[in-house]
């Protein structure tokens, strides 16, 4: 069903301006009225929506259209979240809240991650009921979650662990791709088909306290962790190939890896790219295995006392499919032998979802149409989404980060998540409604 383009940018930019004049910066996230907002204009278009909270000021939205046989076909999930980071307006040359319109973008907290999205994804389903579109098989759902930034224990999470039935789909377009660049005058769209999984530790040494005016007469726990810093800020761990990137090697290199390649083979191949490019290297490089970050040290407390105790807590990401006995058995590489606990904080095991699907095909086409040289292709998330906990909870279900764009590259807009003077072009928005308002119909009928 063709929808006119006009109509969707003028309903996308609409929508946008709206959510982004809606505080929902988390904490504290007070996303109830930016809810009950997408509440009304669903219930408006013939959608059966459901609120589900786990604090009343922490809404989940889910809306529903069902073909008149559901069991006939698929649920297709459009997955987005309200919440947005702090802004500071002092750091902005616009109100962060304005969703002013300047230079041919929409401006405010949101407009990148992710009301951008949630913008393009209601305007294109609105849209389609109103041309007088309804599912022939399956049923389309639109999840607006609370919560994402901070984890979704209030949101993603919360939902998939206690209302399961609720959010349970075959298929869910969210954020985490659609951004492309250009490599050797071909454009490349990622398709987020997989996420890393957090999975961080503390490294910590033991000493013997002891005043600081008599540094011989302690043994110094801090010195002791200095040289295993210094080992994490070199080189990363060797590398563990999964699908994703190598998929993405063999498009940008024109060879295949294969299944069992040797780190020298890997190292060339991404030689070569980053002789290329060097800020696709810098992307591409933490996908290819365990990535680690020492980023919070702790020892003394008083400047006077020398320290029996010092750690460094590491954030670590594992690709999809491992977990933390793969982080441990990369660190204890990276660190070498020697007196120092590893305790992991957090272990969550990498996720993905098969690239082989009807879904992909649809991706893959549109694609086609948009840039005929174009192609389309799996791609790990170094950090995770709510797709993690839909993943998780629904082994089967098909989740896929998808969010077009063309006038900003990869390299444009990744860097304004979370910054300052975040903003979308215009035709970015629209390009994304009309990938959301012909997927839809294609995949329900």
């Amino acid at each position: 069903m063709a929808l006119e383009t006009a109509r969707l940018e003028q309903t996308s930019t609409e929508l946008l301006q709206q959510l982004i004049r809606f505080n929902t910066v988390n904490p504290p996230g007070d996303e109830a009225v930016a809810q009950a907002f997408i509440q009304g204009l669903l219930e408006e278009n013939g959608f059966k929506v459901e609120i589900l909270s786990r604090d009343p000021k922490r809404p989940n939205l889910i809306a529903t259209l069902e073909a008149p046989n559901k069991q006939d076909g698929p649920t297709l999930a459009l997955l987005t979240h309200i919440d947005t980071v702090l802004a500071n307006p002092d750091e902005w040359q616009v109100d962060p809240w304005s969703g002013e319109i300047r230079d041919g973008c929409i401006w405010g907290r949101g407009a990148q991650d992710m009301k951008g999205q949630a913008a393009a994804e209601l305007a294109a389903a609105t849209e389609l009921v109103k041309a007088g579109w309804r599912p022939e098989s399956g049923a389309l759902k639109i999840i607006v979650t609370s919560d994402e930034e901070a984890g979704g224990g209030y949101g993603a999470r919360w939902l998939c662990e206690q209302h399961p039935e609720a959010v349970r789909c075959d298929y869910a377009l969210n954020e985490g791709g659609g951004n492309q660049f250009v490599y050797n005058g071909r454009r490349y769209f990622r398709v987020g088909c997989a996420e890393k999984g957090p999975c961080r530790f503390t490294v910590t040494t033991h000493g013997a306290a002891g005043h600081a005016s008599m540094p011989r007469l302690g043994e110094n726990a801090l010195l002791k962790l200095a040289p295993l810093i210094e080992k994490l800020a070199g080189k990363q761990p060797r590398y563990d190939l999964t699908a994703e990137p190598r998929a993405i090697l063999t498009a940008l290199v024109g060879t295949d890896p294969g299944d069992n390649p040797t780190q020298e083979e890997l190292e060339e191949m991404l030689s070569e790219v980053r002789a290329v490019d060097e800020r696709l290297f810098a992307l591409l490089e933490p996908t290819m295995g365990v990535s680690m970050s020492p980023t919070i040290v702790e020892a003394s407390q008083k400047i006077n006392v020398i320290p029996d105790r010092a750690s460094v807590r590491v954030d670590c990401r594992v690709p999809p499919g491992h977990g933390a006995e793969l982080a441990e058995q990369r660190a204890r590489e990276m660190l070498g032998d020697g007196d120092y606990e590893i305790n992991f904080a957090e272990a969550a095991i990498g996720n993905g979802s098969p690239h082989d699907t009807k879904l992909m095909d649809l991706i893959r086409d549109w694609v086609g149409k948009v840039d005929p040289d174009a192609v389309a292709l799996p791609s790990v998330l170094p950090g995770f989404t709510d797709s993690r906990w839909f993943r998780e909870a629904f082994p089967d279900v098909i989740a896929y980060g998808f969010f077009p764009q063309i006038e900003m590259e990869m390299y444009d807009s990744d860097p304004l998540m979370h910054a300052a003077d975040e903003r979308i072009p215009v035709q970015d928005l629209t390009l994304a409604t009309e990938f959301f308002a012909e997927v839809v119909p294609a995949l329900l009928g």
